[in-house]
C-alpha cells in the first residue's frame, strides 16, 4: 500500500520527465532533419545559459538582458490584463443578471470578440500616440472577452432556488450581489481570468514585435534580425515556462474556489 502511495506521489514528476524527454527527442530529430539549421538542444542550451548568466545587463535601449525584457513584458501584460478584468467583471455581472443587457450587449461582444488583436493596434496608436499605450490597449481588448463571457455565464447559471431564498429573506440588491451572485459566479470568474491571462501572454509577443522597444516580443524579433535562432528558441522556452507558471497560479486559485 505504501509503495502505491509513493508511486502516486511521484507520478507528476515521472510524467513531467517523460514530457521533457519527448520534447527534447522531437527537437533533436527536427534539428537532424534540417542539418542543424534549427539548432539542437545542446547548441541552444549553451546560448540559453549565457543569457541566464547576465539577465539584467543594460547597454542601451536596444541591448538589454533577458531579465529586463521579460520584466517589461510582464508589466505590460498585467497592466492590460488588470484593466481588462476591471471592465469585464462588472459588465459580465450586468449581462448575466439582466436579459435586457444581454440582448443589447451580446451582439456587440460577438462581433468584436473574433477580431484579431493586431487589428486593434493602429487604433491604439491613434488613441494613445505611443507604442507602449497601444500594446497595453490590445492586451486590454483581447483579455476582456474570456472573463466577460465566463462571468456572465456564471451569473446566468445561478439556480432559481438561490434567487427564491434571497427574495424570501428580503435581500437588498447589494446584499444579493455580495451574498449570492459573486460567491456562485466566482469559480466561473476565475476560469475567465485564467483564460484571459493566457491570451494576454500570447498577445504580448506579437504586440511587442510591432511596437519595438523593450520586451520579450522585441527580443525575438531582434534575434531574428541578428539570425540568432538559438536566442529565438531560448526565448520560446522562456515564454512557454512563464505561461505555464501563470496558468498554474490561476489553476491553484481556481481549485481553491471550486464548488465542492
Amino acid at each position: 500500500m505504501k509503495i502505491l502511495l509513493n508511486i502516486r506521489y511521484y507520478l507528476p514528476l515521472l510524467f513531467g520527465a517523460g514530457s521533457a524527454a519527448l520534447l527534447v527527442g522531437a527537437w533533436w530529430s527536427i534539428s537532424l532533419l534540417t542539418n542543424n539549421e534549427i539548432p539542437n538542444p545542446v547548441m541552444t542550451w549553451t546560448v540559453f545559459s549565457e543569457m541566464l548568466a547576465t539577465p539584467f545587463y543594460d547597454y542601451g535601449p536596444n541591448d538589454k538582458g533577458i531579465g529586463n525584457q521579460l520584466f517589461s513584458s510582464l508589466i505590460r501584460v498585467f497592466s492590460g490584463f488588470g484593466l481588462g478584468s476591471l471592465a469585464a467583471i462588472p459588465l459580465g455581472l450586468l449581462i448575466g443578471s439582466s436579459k435586457t443587457a444581454f440582448r443589447l450587449i451580446n451582439p456587440i461582444v460577438q462581433i468584436l470578440r473574433p477580431v484579431s488583436p493586431l487589428a486593434w493596434f493602429p487604433l491604439g496608436l491613434l488613441a494613445f500616440k505611443a507604442a507602449e499605450g497601444a500594446t497595453i490597449f490590445i492586451i486590454f481588448v483581447t483579455s476582456v472577452w474570456p472573463t466577460l463571457i465566463n462571468t456572465a455565464f456564471g451569473v446566468a447559471s445561478i439556480p432559481q432556488d438561490y434567487k427564491n431564498v434571497a427574495k424570501a429573506f428580503g435581500f437588498s440588491r447589494w446584499k444579493y450581489i455580495v451574498k449570492v451572485i459573486i460567491p456562485f459566479a466566482l469559480p466561473h470568474i476565475i476560469t475567465g481570468l485564467r483564460l484571459s491571462i493566457g491570451v494576454a501572454w500570447m498577445v504580448i509577443v506579437a504586440g511587442e514585435m510591432l511596437s519595438g522597444g523593450v520586451g520579450i516580443g522585441f527580443f525575438v524579433w531582434d534575434s531574428w534580425n541578428a539570425l540568432s535562432l538559438e536566442k529565438i528558441l531560448s526565448a520560446i522556452l522562456i515564454i512557454g515556462t512563464v505561461g505555464l507558471l501563470l496558468d498554474k497560479g490561476f489553476d491553484r486559485l481556481q481549485k481553491k474556489f471550486a464548488f465542492a
